[in-house]
């Protein structure tokens, strides 16, 4: 049984309405009906009945309302006793600027609701920045990319994004298909990160595979300037899909193309401070961000990524 489930039956007995349950408790009835039916079938019985005067519980459920109640009650009881001693401190969290668009605010939001005390330093730089940081101890943890990893670390491979050659609409070369190759690119004039960059060393490498030499028309370290450069017409770039979230008419403004032949996906990693350097905060902290990935990912917010066979 989980908890929700026994505050879902609770209120469903108490307004004798599924719809009207649903609207109180703020899900979709029937993600509601789908965790009520969880519960009937866990206990292996039925616990509601719909009659013409609305849900009404059956004898079972009768017998079993109190108890949940009591339940309930309990665990707020729990909840009580935890924030009276609960978290403090502050926790240092690095993540790059593609990851920040779509992690940092949710992650921001559970740390506040369930450690409210827990004071967070969020960094957003370039991956290869944030390694150092780590190394330096300046952070905490950090989501990275295509890292050399240093044996001081915990790693957790978190998710594996798609990269897509992106292109201005109004700027889109002849290489405006669904799919390209890394030898297509030759002659596109392409606007990338500096070799400081994770990403540039895994790119540099597919380069090298295909036996080309792009023609890098600016190098930028700077996630903001270097989509407005593209947006702007004055070269295409490679990044996960995340990299166009911050234009609301992203569809409207760029062509994205699927690379085929880059063999490896852009894997986030999640680098932490080994354990016995991180604070019980931090280490709270770090549940709550690995957390954060799975609910986005597995609710498809996050575009073109996928959890790792390690954190699935």
């Amino acid at each position: 049984m989980e908890m929700r489930q026994i505050r879902y039956f609770v209120r469903v007995i108490e307004l004798g309405s599924m719809s009207r349950a649903a609207a109180d408790l703020g899900v979709v009835q029937s993600a509601l009906s789908q965790q009520i039916s969880r519960l009937e079938g866990e206990l292996s019985v039925r616990l509601l009945t719909r009659t013409s005067r609305g849900i009404t519980a059956t004898q079972a459920g009768l017998a079993f309302l109190p108890e949940a109640r009591l339940i309930l009650r309990h665990a707020e009881q729990a909840r009580r006793a935890a924030q009276l001693s609960r978290l403090s401190g502050t926790v240092s969290v690095g993540l790059a600027p593609t990851t920040v668009s779509i992690l940092a605010l949710p992650f921001m939001r559970a740390m506040h609701e369930r450690y409210p005390d827990v004071r967070l330093h969020m960094v957003e730089s370039l991956s290869g920045h944030l390694a150092d940081m780590l190394d330096r101890r300046q952070l905490d943890l950090a989501i990275l990319f295509n890292i050399n990893v240093s044996a001081r670390w915990n790693t957790l491979p978190l998710i594996e994004e798609e990269l897509f050659l992106i292109q201005s609409a109004q700027a889109a070369t002849r290489l405006s298909a669904p799919v390209v190759q890394v030898g297509c690119l030759k002659d596109i004039p392409m606007i990338l990160p500096t070799e400081s960059h994770g990403l540039r060393s895994k790119l540099d490498a597919a380069f090298n595979r295909a036996g080309i030499k792009p023609l890098i028309v600016s190098e930028i370290d700077s996630l903001a300037m270097l989509m407005d450069s593209v947006n702007a017409g004055l070269g295409a770039t490679i990044q996960p899909s995340a990299a166009v979230r911050r234009f609301p008419d992203a569809a409207d403004r760029f062509v994205l193309s699927e690379i085929t032949d880059l063999q490896d996906r852009h894997v986030n990693v999640l680098c932490s401070l080994a354990d016995g350097e991180l604070s019980p905060a931090a280490l709270c902290t770090r549940l709550v961000l690995t957390h954060c990935v799975r609910t986005l990912v597995q609710a498809q917010h996050w575009p073109d990524a996928r959890l790792t066979d390690l954190f699935s």
